[in-house]
């Protein structure tokens, strides 16, 4: 029996964006309620704690963006840039609501690098992004005025887009090295990013001309700004707080004794010894970096010594002289700080007052009167958002920074105390990442190697060079999932042949289909192949 279809009708009309958008939603309907479900808590956020809330760093990059003539000697000026971008609107409400955009983007990328690329079911791209989207500690990230959320954007990105093509065009080099570059300059972590993605790039065999054009994209902007800094600085760096802070990371355990300083010949070194023997010191490097009390000495000289380009030399010399004496007892308080970060409960550390900076607070927020470059904190902040009322708190005005509405604000309280990603959890996330990495050893850990280094590299190098801090965490934590959900697609057997995605790509495979028609094999999908799931 011989069977014959209908012949295509010329004339019908396409189907309307409607329909497509219908389509798209039903093919993707699990992650499109649960994304709804995680867009309406933000909104509760907002709703609650109006118009955003604030840490002891966001008001720096406040001031970078009303003053924008000058780099801050603290941090880099990325984040600053966007708050400049933002404020002919005069909004903080509208700063947190694109940093709620932003977390749910992260989401975004994660579900369709792991849904369109790698294949996975629905359920399991979905759940991958979960800790992204309900994350109490994310959301509270969100909502402050911090760089945290956008360097977490930045980075995951990346990321996507180097894993998503399996092969790249100088000009995507050239994209990805732009995003690279605006990620060292919201936080200066971003450039071991850059070495990282170059020997990722370099044992997928990629082409030498793409490596290039990403690195120089990269170098471009960086050295533009690195020049700008030194017109106002005088030093041709990034920040004038490297040294300073590595100076912290070594503070707990520095033995000027043990070190063999000579106050004679090194006296510039001999004036940053503490005192107090390391058994009787601080448990948080904290104190002997930002606190001007007796017994530390970064501040011996006055506040306006501090974080300028001699001082931070001197502070990193005296920190490399204190690792390079005490190696033990600094890879024993990095590895203390590390695995601080997968303890199941969320023990209050460096001290009370920064611990509840991560809380969503149960009174409103008065924003402190601290100098800044060209005024004060407060001052700053209404110059940026004239909209922040002003209150008399004991007979003087004072700058309202968060309000608080019930029951929102009550909701998200009790929210917080429930629903958050204990660290072990995270702790798990890289041991199966790394199991995945080990059995691809023939390819080098595979597609697994990016997201899995990039995520342990995040946790380990606050613990490092600085201290741990529990925001430093939540960036890591897509990368995690990513590594994990595609270490499970396939269990922890090794893809064979050139399906791993970091294998070098000699074509896609072909199979026939049953119907005699050439089909491209799920573990080769990429942009443009029907969803392989």
């Amino acid at each position: 029996m011989v069977t014959v279809t209908d012949r295509p009708r010329l004339d019908a009309p396409p189907p309307g964006r409607g329909s497509r958008l219908r389509a798209f939603l039903h093919r993707h309907r699990l992650f499109a309620a649960v994304l709804a479900l995680a867009f309406l808590l933000r909104v509760v956020t907002m709703l609650g704690y109006g118009p955003a809330l604030w840490f002891n760093d966001s008001y720096e990059y406040v001031s970078g963006a009303v003053n924008p003539d000058r780099p801050s000697a603290l941090r880099p000026n990325g984040y600053s840039f966007l708050l400049l971008l933002l404020r002919p609107l005069h909004s903080f409400a509208l700063v947190a609501f694109l940093q709620h955009l932003m977390g749910l983007g992260v989401a975004v990328l994660i579900y369709a690098l792991l849904r369109g690329r790698f294949g996975l079911p629905a359920w399991g791209a979905t759940l991958a992004a979960v800790p992204v989207l309900f994350d109490a500690y994310q959301i509270q990230l969100e909502h402050l005025i911090m760089s945290d959320v956008m360097f977490m954007l930045l980075v995951v990105g990346v990321i996507t887009l180097v894993l998503w093509h399996r092969r790249m065009s100088w000009r995507l080099g050239a994209v990805i090295g732009l995003m690279l570059a605006l990620t060292a300059l919201t936080r200066s972590i971003g450039l071991p990013i850059l070495a990282l993605v170059v020997v990722y790039l370099l044992v997928k065999r990629t082409a030498w001309r793409t490596i290039a054009a990403m690195v120089t994209a990269c170098a471009l902007p960086v050295v533009g700004y690195m020049a700008w800094f030194a017109s106002a600085h005088g030093n041709f760096a990034m920040t004038n707080s490297d040294g300073a802070i590595l100076y912290m990371r070594t503070s707990l355990f520095a033995d000027c004794t043990k070190m063999g300083i000579d106050p004679r010949e090194e006296l510039d070194l001999a004036l940053l010894c503490i005192s107090a023997p390391p058994s009787e010191r601080h448990f948080s490097g904290q104190k002997y970096l930002w606190w001007a009390q007796n017994g530390q000495r970064f501040h011996a000289f006055g506040v306006g010594s501090t974080f300028t380009p001699e001082m931070n030399k001197t502070a990193g010399a005296f920190a490399q002289r204190a690792i390079l004496s005490q190696p033990l007892d600094y890879l024993g308080i990095v590895a203390g700080d590390f695995f601080r970060a997968f303890h199941w409960g969320r023990p209050r550390f460096p001290d009370a007052v920064t611990y509840l900076q991560y809380e969503f607070p149960p009174t409103i927020k008065v924003l402190p009167v601290w100098s800044s470059y060209r005024g004060s904190t407060d001052t700053d902040a209404r110059a940026y958002d004239p909209g922040l009322r002003v209150a008399a708190i004991q007979d003087k005005p004072r700058v309202i920074g968060t309000e608080l509405n019930d029951p929102w604000a009550t909701f998200m309280q009790g929210y917080q105390r429930v629903v958050r990603l204990p660290g072990i959890v995270i702790g798990a996330l890289l041991l199966v990442g790394l199991a995945g990495v080990a059995v691809r050893w023939r390819t080098l850990g595979g597609a697994v190697l990016l997201p899995w280094l990039a995520a342990f590299g995040l946790i380990l190098a606050p613990a490092a060079t600085a201290e741990f801090d529990y925001r430093y965490l939540l960036p890591a934590v897509p990368l995690a999932c990513m590594a994990a959900a595609i270490t499970l697609r396939r269990g922890f057997s090794r893809p064979a042949g050139p399906a791993d995605p970091a294998a070098p790509a000699t074509g896609a495979p072909v199979t026939a289909s049953p119907a005699g028609a050439a089909a491209v094999t799920p573990d080769s999908a990429g942009p443009g192949t029907p969803d392989p799931a």
